[in-house]
């Protein structure tokens, strides 16, 4: 036999050896074969890769990340306009301490939700504005006229005189995920048509999270989709293409942390925009926080508990009650765990707040409060919220 033929024969046998040891190693312990290679056996066996035990829960097939999110800006983008504003804007000197004006220029996002030329934006991208124009995709430029405006909500709606526009879809923002891809398109820095693409990051950040604005009512998603200054207004889309949010804010002390009004908030408030123009928003009239924020021992030793004695996991406790106020006169006291608003669960302050200012001046609820450890219904008319600037007076009713 000549080398080379020596060579190959060792080579097969070297082969054949080590499917043998690998079929041993897979099979021999873990299936509980037989061997008479027992050595072989346990030189293997320290080898072998550690195989977890055999669970029973579920996991959901993951869906990897799409090929390309060309689809969804294709669709969308032709519906995202550039928002341009010339104004004034009063501000204090800094040496005479005088108020004094001087002109603005800024430029923002948004998109076309009606193809007759109805706009959605943010509301600081208009505040200072006198003039108001918007350029489309296709390179047209119409002048704008402001239907609507709230500032609580960072809210605004346009009107372009136009026809058969396109037009973006509008989701279900309470049905996004956490993790779930999302894509904004926007005009950061004024380059027009921006497309940056990320995850959900998180939901329900509060105006405390995120304080741009005292008194607003937020309930921001949070997204690591790259927004800028300019993409104010532009649409957040689900891999459906429906808008799901309004890109608002960034976090000025981190990179790729930006913030999204939910579309379900933006639905119930546009038709009042609509309408009226503005909102005129109502109050139950008391200070609240959530009592999540409350230790469990607390939680008992104030009987907010449940019909099982177990400390209440939602609801949001009344620090006071303002004087005179809708509650005052309904009966409402400090220390009472307010649980559902008219039937509607309340999980968090945010909840209440957001449910009270939009039913209106006038309307009638129901409050289904814990005081004491026992559950109550009281009746409310609610009133009108009164300005952001102007005080009000707590009453001094015992915890």
């Amino acid at each position: 036999m000549s080398g080379k033929s020596r060579r190959l024969t060792g080579a097969l046998f070297f082969a054949l050896t080590s499917v043998v040891v690998a079929f041993q190693s897979s099979c021999g312990r873990g299936a509980g074969a037989m061997t008479d290679a027992a050595p072989h056996a346990t030189a293997t066996s320290s080898a072998m890769a550690y195989v977890p035990p055999p669970s029973s829960a579920s996991v959901p097939e993951i869906q990897m990340r799409p090929l390309s999110f060309a689809p969804i800006a294709k669709s969308a983008d032709p519906a995202v306009v550039l928002i341009n504003v010339v104004g004034d804007k009063e501000e204090k000197s800094a040496l005479s301490g005088r108020m004094r004006k001087h002109a603005i220029k800024g430029l923002g996002t948004g998109f076309i939700i009606e193809p007759d030329g109805l706009i959605l934006t943010n509301y600081h991208v208009i505040k200072d504005a006198s003039v108001v124009s918007v350029k489309l995709t296709d390179g047209r430029n119409f002048s704008a006229n402001i239907i609507g405006r709230d500032e609580r909500t960072d809210l605004a709606v346009l009107r372009i005189t136009a026809t058969d526009l396109p037009v973006i879809p509008l989701g279900d923002s309470e049905v996004i995920e956490v993790g779930d891809w999302v894509v904004a398109i926007g005009n950061p820095f004024g380059l027009d048509h921006t497309v940056s693409a990320g995850i959900v990051s998180a939901k329900g950040r509060t105006s405390e999270e995120v304080p741009i604005l005292v008194g607003g009512y937020f309930d921001f998603i949070q997204t690591d989709a790259s927004i800028n200054p300019g993409n104010s207004g532009g649409p957040l889309l689900n891999m459906k293409g429906q808008v799901v949010g309004i890109n608002t804010a960034i976090r000025g002390d981190g990179q790729g942390i930006g913030f999204a009004i939910p579309m379900n908030m933006i639905r119930e408030v546009l038709p009042l925009l609509l309408r009226d123009g503005k909102i005129t928003r109502s109050a139950i009239g008391l200070m609240p926080h959530d009592i999540r924020e409350v230790p469990i021992d607390e939680r008992l030793q104030n009987k907010w508990v449940d019909e099982s004695g177990k400390p209440l996991t939602h609801g949001a406790v009344v620090n006071s009650v303002v004087r005179g106020g809708a509650a005052d006169r309904a009966g409402v006291l400090a220390s009472d765990v307010i649980v559902a608003f008219d039937g509607q669960a309340v999980k968090r302050e945010v909840d209440l707040r957001w449910a009270a200012s939009i039913r209106g001046v006038g309307k009638t609820v129901v409050l289904s409060l814990v005081r004491q450890g026992k559950s109550i219904d009281v009746k409310v008319t609610l009133t009108e919220l009164p300005d952001p600037g102007k005080p009000v007076t707590p009453s001094a009713k015992p915890r």
